[in-house]
């Protein structure tokens, strides 16, 4: 049986991963699901000045206090780069980490740099406060590329009404990696894209997905849209089970 540390992706909390956490729980794995600072039951806690470094550190502290060891560690989405940071900072601590219709961060990258001109205008339109990522519309996710494919349309309703603003930090703080630890096995599980483009773009050198070349990744499909926690619950506890 394993330990997961289930990260969400951008304005999800811990609550996204219920229905995952109680399959994986029933099957007798330990589950930890978190909510980072300034999300969801967590989101008075945010502020101007959160950043990467803090939902990494949110990340790290669980599994430090928390005294976990082999740990899976996953990221949903956007949740790559402080599960990247994260497994960086405690590498003895982490089995293996897994890569949720998500990717790795490399050192000196921010989540913003991954965005066409077109999205960073997007983004900038839906800050309020200056530092508040405000959710897109169901429609506005399908158009960034987010599908919301699979997700039963009762349910879009009340998933939307529980999203909370990303803090803006989170996307244009760089990651700084110190490299100083073995990197742990890694796991792919692709969702909104095929597998095979997606071995196709590794294999021409597609430098979003260059870096999942190494002998130390594993890869996989769960097909469905981008959110397999809503759209494929049981289908993605089994899978995160299995690896």
């Amino acid at each position: 049986m394993s330990t997961f540390v289930l990260v969400p992706g951008f304005w999800l909390g811990a609550w996204a991963w219920r229905e995952v956490t109680e399959r994986l729980r029933a099957d007798g794995h330990t589950a930890y699901p978190l909510t980072l600072t300034g999300l969801a039951d967590r989101e008075h806690l945010g502020g101007p000045a959160t950043g990467l470094d803090t939902h990494i550190d949110d990340i790290v502290n669980t599994i430090v206090h928390e005294d976990l060891r082999e740990v899976v560690l996953v990221a949903h989405s956007g949740a790559g780069g402080p599960v990247t940071g994260a497994a960086d900072r405690v590498p003895g601590r982490i089995a293996k980490v897994v890569y949720l219709d998500s990717g790795p961060l490399a050192d000196g990258q921010s989540q913003l740099d991954f965005y066409p001109p077109k999205g960073r205008e997007f983004v900038s339109s839906r800050l309020t406060d200056g530092w508040r990522y405000g959710p897109p519309s169901w429609q506005e996710q399908a158009a960034l590329g987010a599908s919301p494919a699979g997700i039963p349309e009762d349910a879009k309703p009340g998933i939307a009404a529980r999203m909370t603003p990303q803090p803006y930090g989170t996307l244009t703080q760089p990651l700084r990696l110190s490299g100083t630890g073995a990197a742990p096995p890694k796991a792919l599980v692709t969702c909104s894209f095929p597998l095979d483009q997606v071995k196709a773009m590794i294999a021409t050198g597609h430098p979003l997905f260059a870096a999942l070349a190494g002998p130390e990744w594993e890869l996989h499909a769960l097909p469905t849209g981008h959110w397999p926690m809503f759209s494929r619950p049981s289908d993605t506890a089994c899978l995160l089970g299995s690896l």
